[in-house]
């Protein structure tokens, strides 16, 4: 469909009940599933506010610090990891359904915790949660989401995700006078138990039910979600590519399938490796570091929650108008300038009230660029790439590969700042941006209002020329 005709269908649309009521169905689904994204946010974000207090009450050095930060991220890993496989046997709605409960049990263990270890156990426990959601909540809402909206509808997970950090960040100022890390942590008891109830109501992915031999419920389904003109040609066009028996994990190592591979996970690892989850992590951190008070370095990391959630909006605008690939490459452009500049001012800026205002202009620029561009496309570019049969699985590897340099980075930020200095740290950060768009330029393919089925069929186009005995 061209932006052309999906103008006309919704000018149409407004005069049309059934299209109406097709809207609020996919946007029904989208906002629910999305829940996953919000407590992905909420329990990132949470540890900014509440780990002072933690440090206060359980005694901890800089180095078990660092592990209660980095302990969700290693759930994550497992999570990520392993979630996938499981989504393509079982269902995506049913691991979503599993990762509720997951964020419920580890919400509740990490307020109640007693002792460091019990509050790691915890983390960890909501790791997983934040894993599983990563990785099954973009696929879930692509395989829902007619092509021309898709782009918007997946970037609903990261506009979730940049309201639960803020919201986290919030609840941690509002916490703060009473040190109740704690009560932190409980919030989050509320979206899990949201995000459970909610997916009792939802219907399974169309894509996984006609994958599995349960057609009568998948275009049943899809009736409710697109023109009735519309649903056996995609339901067609599903089968064709779905065709063949159950793809096995080892044909992720098939030659065709590099090409994505190598676009989904090295936008990971490059995303990552541009310092994204320290300004989430160590916001306050910076902040002192530029010589704000600690009460006013939580206020301005609550007004970056803000910028985040904002600029998200702004990307969602733009990313099913201008694509996915423009976007990516402007706004990690914009990323490496404001670093340049952050690195400048500590370079040579001390800390002066100057200096800590221009460092938090540079902090906000950079959390902008990146809400908008980066981190709108992370989650939408590897859901749309990968083929059916094995997209859970391909996207558990692909979300491994996110959180794993996640873990890195988050556990070595602050020895990286003793060794580097600040300013060296982001030095490093912008030269990663840079990195970063040329890889965009040469790599990530554009995917704008292209169907699922179209996308995989470009990229089975070589898998003749793979399996031909001279191939090389």
């Amino acid at each position: 469909m061209t932006d052309d005709q999906y103008a006309s269908q919704l000018k149409n649309s407004r005069n049309d009940p059934s299209a109406r009521n097709r809207t609020r169905a996919v946007l029904g689904i989208t906002s629910v599933v999305a829940l996953g994204g919000f407590l992905f946010g909420y329990d990132t974000g949470v540890i900014s506010g509440a780990l002072t207090f933690i440090n206060d009450d359980f005694g901890l050095s800089s180095f078990t610090s660092g592990v209660v930060v980095s302990s969700i991220v290693v759930g994550a890993m497992i999570g990520a990891l392993g979630s996938g496989r499981l989504a393509d046997r079982f269902g995506r709605r049913t691991m979503i359904l599993i990762a509720a409960a997951i964020f419920t049990v580890g919400s509740a263990l990490a307020a109640l915790a007693p002792s460091f270890l019990t509050l790691v156990a915890a983390r960890v426990i909501l790791g997983i949660g934040i894993g599983t959601t990563s990785a099954l909540v973009p696929t879930f809402i692509s395989e829902v989401a007619p092509p021309a909206s898709r782009g918007r509808l997946v970037a609903v997970n990261q506009l979730l995700i940049t309201i639960g950090i803020a919201v986290a960040y919030f609840i941690g100022y509002a916490f703060t006078d009473s040190e109740n890390w704690r009560a932190m942590f409980a919030v989050g008891i509320i979206p899990a138990l949201a995000l459970g109830i909610g997916m009792l109501f939802l219907p399974e992915s169309p894509r996984w039910l006609l994958l599995n031999g349960r057609g009568d419920r998948a275009r049943a389904i899809l009736a409710r979600l697109r023109p009735a003109n519309a649903v056996e040609g995609e339901i067609a066009e599903i089968e064709q590519v779905g065709s063949g028996g159950r793809t096995r994990l080892r044909d992720l190592t098939r030659r065709w399938m590099a090409p994505a591979l190598l676009a989904g996970i090295g936008l990971q690892v490059l995303g990552q490796a541009t310092g994204v989850n320290t300004v989430i992590y160590y916001a306050p951190i910076i902040f002192q570091n530029a010589g704000f008070d600690a009460s006013a370095a939580i206020l301005a990391t609550v007004g970056i929650g803000l910028v985040n959630v904002v600029m998200t909006l702004v990307g969602m605008s733009l990313v099913d108008r201008i694509g996915r690939k423009p976007l990516l490459i402007s706004g990690v452009s914009i990323m490496a300038v404001s670093l340049i500049a952050l690195a400048t001012t500590f370079m040579i800026g001390g800390l002066s009230d100057v200096a800590g205002m221009v460092a938090f202009i540079c902090v906000a620029v950079y959390i902008a660029a990146v809400a908008a561009s980066l981190n709108v496309v992370v989650f939408i570019i590897p859901s749309e790439i990968y083929p059916l049969k094995i997209r859970g699985t391909a996207m558990s590897v692909t979300l491994f590969s996110n959180w794993s340099l996640s873990f890195v980075v988050s556990l070595t930020f602050l020895p990286m700042l003793d060794a580097l200095g600040t300013s060296g740290a982001f030095w490093l950060y912008a030269a990663f941006c840079i990195i970063l768009v040329v890889f965009a330029a040469r790599y990530i393919p554009e995917t704008k209002g292209r169907s699922l089925e179209e996308i995989e069929r470009d990229l089975r186009g070589t898998e003749s020329t793979d399996s031909h005995p001279g191939a090389e």
